[in-house]
């Protein structure tokens, strides 16, 4: 339940449109719902600005199918992350409105009105092989809201790729960048733009790349000042954070900070 929604119910139970006990009930499940194999936190779009989000790895496809279904039923967009097509058959049982991305393995539910977008967000990726781990989180990002520019296989190894790109990453708040191998893409990134790099090693590379470890090492050791690292594959929680940095950035371009002497004429210490 978002604070939209909360809004919304309070406004109608004022114009006389609902009952008082009918909204006590609708508001019955907040802060969670307990489903006795989970516990579900429709408190967290008031708390952090974004819903829950289901990972649906390790759970059965009855458990991501029952989660799923209660929280689409109170409203609001829903996102499973590593869900295969088991999965999704049984979401789209419950749920028909569901859709699956499969290349990223995220089962989406579009349920909300935006009438803004955030953003843009570039993902980048080093190679083909990367974009498994670039469309989660480039199908994240879209499903929180944001603006999403795809610039995949601009890999360091042919830098007159990336190079041919500069006029579209000037445009973007945040730069989420996806390599393997030895990882050098968000290095060069963070050089060219002016603005966070959210850095995504992948397990992509030969027997001494140690499924990742190599990229995140040499990620953790940029030079690019720039540069914030997630774990390796982890392009949703790069999603998560862009979603909320540029998120940030449209709340202050509504309410600039006051300065001094607009502070004293207002009152406000």
């Amino acid at each position: 339940m978002t604070k939209e929604t909360i809004f919304a119910l309070l406004k109608d139970v004022q114009q006389g449109g609902i009952s008082p006990e009918n909204a006590l009930g609708r508001l019955a499940d907040l802060p969670f719902k307990d489903v006795e194999f989970a516990k579900i936190d429709h408190h967290r779009s008031l708390r952090l600005g974004l819903p829950e989000v289901i990972f649906a790895a390790g759970k059965t496809h009855a458990q991501v199918a029952e989660i799923f279904l209660r929280m689409a039923s109170s409203g609001s967009d829903v996102l499973a992350t590593r869900a295969d097509q088991g999965s999704f058959d049984a979401v789209r049982e419950v749920v028909p409105k569901a859709e699956y991305h499969a290349e990223a393995r995220i089962i989406t539910l579009r349920q909300e009105v935006r009438n803004v977008k955030y953003g843009p967000v570039a993902v980048i990726c080093a190679g083909t092989s990367d974009i498994p781990v670039a469309e989660e989180a480039a199908v994240t990002a879209e499903s929180l809201g944001t603006q999403v520019e795809r610039i995949y296989d601009v890999g360091v190894a042919g830098l007159h790729r990336l190079l041919a790109q500069l006029e579209a990453l000037q445009q973007v708040q945040v730069a989420i960048v996806c390599a393997g191998m030895e990882g050098a893409l968000p290095s060069v990134v963070g050089g060219l733009v002016g603005v966070p790099v959210i850095a995504v090693p992948t397990s992509v590379g030969y027997g001494a790349s140690f499924g990742g470890v190599a990229a995140l090492l040499g990620m953790l050791n940029t030079c690019s000042p720039n540069i914030a690292v997630v774990n390796i594959d982890n392009g949703f929680g790069a999603a998560y954070i862009s979603t909320m940095i540029v998120r940030s950035i449209a709340r202050a371009h509504v309410s600039p900070p006051m300065d001094c002497d607009a502070a004293l004429s207002s009152g406000r210490p």
